[in-house]
């Protein structure tokens, strides 16, 4: 029962695809050349237009300088690019009408290794691994030979030290087998005002950073296993004013030995909507995981606050032990979480600085939890330090459907300016992060 009800948030090894296929970086990484498009300094085009000047997206990676923009016009583009100069800013004119298409047959959609370079207002979709994948593995070898990730040795964070600066904003990414946005051994960056649906993993997934120094705000993610994960990814991290609603699971925070910098800690979750997780019409959760608005798995030291969490069928909030790493001092306060199966369930076996308070819960797994008036200061309650073990509503996980046949989605709002905005790099990121303007959402 537990593997149903509690989100272990392990990758399994045991997953449909080759873990080989997260990282498989794609073909398309050149030199830099002058070709078409407003000649500039620096070995390459300012701005090289797509299809205008090249109807290739490789090409245009090979042609445009440091700095400079890959601007698209609408069109399906049936290739994997890698974008690999660093501050490049690839860019659709329109989101909807711009789409990078993997057919079912390749990896990756867009593989961005170049440090301070953006993805913004174009669609990726009917990939066999990600939509989208930010990461500082570069070399191919190792990329194949399964570095980081499920079923990976972990990463070796030395020799390959994390991208540093990325950026993914107006982004559509649907029907990937992995990830839709997937930052990875990546810090400095912003995930922003995306939409993500039918991935059999995760819509969004920020994993293996600390500090990661990393913003997740303003995204929309929709039937897709899970909608938001983070994995060993710690300090300065900040999901802000996101919603996750109708997936199988909305948010989880997770700490494993299969990835680098583990245990997962030092997130601030603050003015998100985690509703109505049990769709489904969605590819199942690996583990088993439905109805849960947040699933935490060994993470340490969060705040959680001012979300709302409401009519998620198995728990509200779940924070449980996993793989050895006790969940520990994790602050759950000022949200409300309501008509939920359990709306709040410490599953630990110790309480271990885990505090609740102020949250609107109707029901609770142990009868009592720890709350205190210095909750989120590491302070134990005064309650047993050994409760029993907390448990979710009991609900069957239904059968999921293949990513494949989740239907897109509507349309999306765009970058205003998009044609003629000048690109702006992933420099200086995240920028000042005032978790206080984000209140809690309305019903």
């Amino acid at each position: 029962m537990r593997k149903t009800l509690f989100l272990s948030l392990s990758r399994a090894v045991s997953r449909a695809l080759p873990a080989v296929a997260l990282l498989l970086g794609a073909a398309g990484c050149g030199v830099g050349g002058t070709g078409g498009g407003a000649a500039g300094a620096g070995g390459g085009a300012a701005i090289v237009r797509v299809p205008q000047d090249t109807t290739s997206l490789r090409t245009a990676m090979e042609r445009v300088r440091p700095g400079g923009l890959v601007l698209v016009s609408p069109g399906v583009y049936r290739e994997s690019v890698t974008v690999a100069k660093p501050r490049v800013v690839l860019r659709g004119t329109d989101r909807n009408k711009v789409v990078v298409d993997g057919e079912f047959q390749r990896a990756n959609g867009i593989t961005v290794t170049g440090a301070g370079s953006v993805v913004e207002n174009l669609t990726v979709r009917n990939h066999l691994a990600n939509g989208v994948l930010f990461t500082g593995v570069t070399d191919e070898k190792l990329q194949s030979g399964r570095a980081g990730g499920s079923a990976y040795d972990p990463l070796d964070t030395v020799k390959f030290p994390p991208l540093k600066g990325f950026r993914a904003s107006y982004v559509t990414a649907y029907d990937n087998a992995l990830y839709g946005i997937y930052a990875f051994d990546a810090r400095s960056g912003v995930i922003e005002r995306s939409y993500a649906s039918g991935q059999a993993d995760s819509g969004i997934y920020v994993g293996q950073c600390r500090p990661c120094d990393t913003v997740v705000r303003h995204n929309t993610m929709e039937h897709n296993a899970v909608g938001l994960e983070v994995t060993n990814a710690s300090e300065r991290l900040y999901l802000l004013g996101n919603r996750a609603s109708h997936n199988r699971v909305g948010l989880t925070l997770n700490s494993n030995d299969l990835e680098a910098l583990g245990p997962q800690h030092g997130a601030v979750v603050t003015g998100n909507a985690f509703t109505e997780n049990n769709d489904d019409q969605s590819p199942e959760q690996a583990d088993g995981g439905f109805g849960i608005g947040v699933g935490a798995g060994g993470a340490r030291g969060n705040v959680l606050e001012r979300n709302l969490i409401t009519g998620n069928r198995a728990a509200g909030v779940l924070l449980s032990d996993v793989q050895g790493y006790p969940a520990r001092d994790n602050t759950v306060r000022a949200n409300k979480v309501a008509h939920n199966g359990t709306d709040l369930v410490l599953a630990t076996a110790t309480q271990a600085g885990n505090c609740f308070t102020g949250n609107a819960e109707s029901t609770t797994s142990p009868g009592r939890i720890p709350g205190t008036e210095n909750c989120g200061t590491g302070a134990v309650s005064a309650a047993p330090t050994t409760p029993p073990l907390g448990h979710a509503s009991p609900v069957a996980a239904p059968p999921g459907i293949s990513f494949q046949d989740v239907p897109p989605p509507p349309p999306q709002p765009g970058l205003p300016r998009a044609r003629t905005a000048p690109p702006s790099p992933a420099t200086g990121l995240p920028g000042k992060v005032d978790p206080g303007r984000f209140a809690l959402p309305p019903e």
